[in-house]
């Protein structure tokens, strides 16, 4: 009998896992070990189910999915991860290899394609979304500094110079020389579109 591959799914949203869970199910190589809601109950839930395959949504509370897979990668589990999101964005896709992640899929990827990431995950292989790999070389590392890219996602949460320099420790001129640095960057015309900008390309994850 063909060993299985233990799989545990991590997602904020309870339908999506209960899909993907019933849909890897019906694979018999398969076997869904855990689910989890917050990407901080990930890596107790690897450890206590010796889960071989991890897959992860980018956005969660608790851990965003990125922070996970690098917690596997430097952990001793020898569990793989496997990106899977709504967020098929290239910036996503740098930072998840970077992070460790052994693949990179979007959430609507055909379900013999997905179970084919899994299974190649699984075996030590790499698997990136091929639209998103061209995207990512033809788009580039982020342009914005650590402060700039801080000062972006201050901007999206809390909506003023003065709450993002309250937040930030920073002076008000401070705050607005870099968001007018991160605006030449992304060539945006403001600051809300500059914040716009550098999410559809992934560069703003904490």
């Amino acid at each position: 009998m063909t060993e299985q591959i233990r799989i545990v799914i991590a997602d904020d949203q309870a339908l999506v896992r209960g899909a993907l869970a019933s849909l890897l199910s019906l694979e018999p190589d398969f076997q869904v070990v855990g689910q989890a809601g917050r990407g901080d109950e990930v890596l107790d839930l690897v450890i206590s189910t010796n889960a071989a395959v991890a897959m992860l949504d980018v956005e969660m509370p608790g851990l965003d999915g990125l922070s996970v897979a690098r917690q596997l990668r430097d952990s001793t589990t020898g569990c793989r991860s496997l990106i899977v999101t709504t967020f098929g964005r290239p910036g996503y896709l740098r930072r998840a290899l970077e992070s460790g992640a052994s693949g990179f899929v979007v959430k609507d990827t055909p379900s013999d394609q997905l179970a084919d990431a899994v299974r190649r995950v699984a075996a030590g292989l790499r698997v990136i979304d091929p639209s998103l790999a061209t995207e990512s070389l033809v788009t580039g590392n982020s342009p914005l500094s650590r402060r700039e890219t801080d000062v972006l996602l201050s901007l999206r949460s809390e909506g003023s110079i003065a709450d993002v320099a309250r937040v930030l420790h920073l002076s008000e001129g401070t705050v607005r020389n870099h968001l007018s640095s991160a605006i030449g960057k992304t060539r945006a015309r403001n600051g809300g579109e500059a914040v716009r900008i550098a999410a559809d390309n992934g560069w703003l994850i904490a």
